[in-house]
């Protein structure tokens, strides 16, 4: 069956599955591979995206159920050649370590800053819970993030 998808502000046909998991549309389909499959249940949050400005697993959204709605991928968010601000805070705190969690990690972060412009530490860490990371230790992404929002809660 075929269907229109607002992805990254463009109309996309998709002639598949509308039972097919969003991530895999995003990269099979239309070449979008920052949104990484990792886990396939939800858990990892390295395939997240967002849908209507809302942060969610895009390995359990079937491409059926988003006609109408807006999706943003990591690639929505900024350009090779010039990364948004949450990107370049982690970079500036040297946080990017394998690269496989950051897709998605920015994704939850650019959802949380939306809806709250200075959110607190613990906020930020409220936001990370559905984000694992296995390269790196949380509290520099934390920081990173509070640096875009409140200087003076970042360590010197």
């Amino acid at each position: 069956m075929s269907l229109t998808l607002t992805i990254n502000g463009e109309a996309r046909s998709y002639d598949g599955d509308l039972r097919a998991p969003l991530a895999e549309v995003l990269r099979e389909t239309f070449g979008l591979i920052g949104t990484k499959p990792v886990c396939g249940e939800g858990f990892c949050g390295a395939c997240t995206v967002l849908v209507d400005g809302e942060a969610v697993p895009a390995c359990l959204r079937p491409v059926g159920l988003l006609v109408g709605r807006r999706i943003v991928t990591i690639e929505g968010l900024s350009s090779p050649a010039e990364l948004n601000r949450i990107q370049e805070a982690l970079a500036e705190h040297d946080v990017v370590q394998c690269g496989m969690c950051f897709p998605g990690i920015v994704m939850s972060l650019s959802d949380l800053l939306a809806r709250n412009p200075a959110p607190s530490r613990s906020e930020v860490k409220s936001a990370l819970t559905g984000n694992a990371c296995r390269c790196t230790g949380y509290e520099r992404i934390v920081d990173a993030v509070l640096s875009l929002t409140r200087p003076e809660d970042t360590p010197t």
